[in-house]
């Protein structure tokens, strides 16, 4: 058993890179704060640690719980479609009426309120997304479960690749602050935001109603 232990977690940690690397609404908020400066390391906790519960929840067997249930899927489609639209709908208005001025993507020290802006929006992004519990709950759970008495490194394995992932996206973001420090720049970043959000709000809606 103790032989099959690295190749439990390196496919538990490929596994879980594979769901999340995708760009979606919490990849591109984690860009967005990352190339800023901005709260990095709370909106980093927060999405590695959601993924941790979820994917300890996927493994532990809720997926057919929440298989049982549909109704809830219906609930969090909704109102994740909803919030999606909203926030793209507050990104493509930074684009035509960009609120940075001259100073465009330099990272500025980020206060109380901003902070706290950036934990309910990531926790909103994180929790109100339906694919999180398809994929990380329901999908990497199923993957799991043929590991038998391994599903847990196997799960330990992705909690790892989610870490790393949420942690090279956030500060190694800053790598890019000077290259996006112009407004134009900016604008580009908010404009890839706006449409990823708007895209992606639409289509829950689509598939929820």
């Amino acid at each position: 058993m103790n032989s099959g232990l690295l190749p439990a977690v390196g496919a538990g940690f490929g596994t879980g890179l594979s769901l999340i690397v995708a760009i979606g609404a919490q990849n591109a908020f984690v860009l967005r704060q990352g190339v800023r400066g901005q709260a990095v390391l709370p909106v980093v906790a927060i999405c590695a640690a959601s993924d941790a519960v979820l994917i300890a929840l996927g493994v532990a067997g809720l997926g057919a719980v929440v298989t049982a249930w549909p109704a809830a899927m219906t609930v969090v489609g909704l109102a994740g479609g909803a919030f999606l639209l909203g926030y793209g709908v507050l990104a493509a208005r930074r684009v035509l009426r960009p609120v940075d001025g001259a100073q465009g993507l330099r990272a500025e020290g980020a206060g109380t309120r901003s902070i706290r802006a950036a934990v309910l929006t990531c926790l909103a992004l994180t929790w109100l997304n339906p694919h999180v519990y398809l994929d990380t709950v329901l999908l990497l759970g199923s993957v799991a479960a043929q590991r038998g008495d391994l599903r847990w490194v196997f799960g330990a394995g992705a909690m790892l690749g989610s870490l790393v992932w949420f942690a090279a996206l956030g500060y190694g973001a800053r790598l890019l602050s000077g290259v996006l420090a112009r407004p134009t720049a900016w604008r580009v970043v908010d404009g890839a935001v706006a449409v990823t959000m708007l895209a992606l709000g639409g289509m829950l809606l689509l598939r929820t109603l």
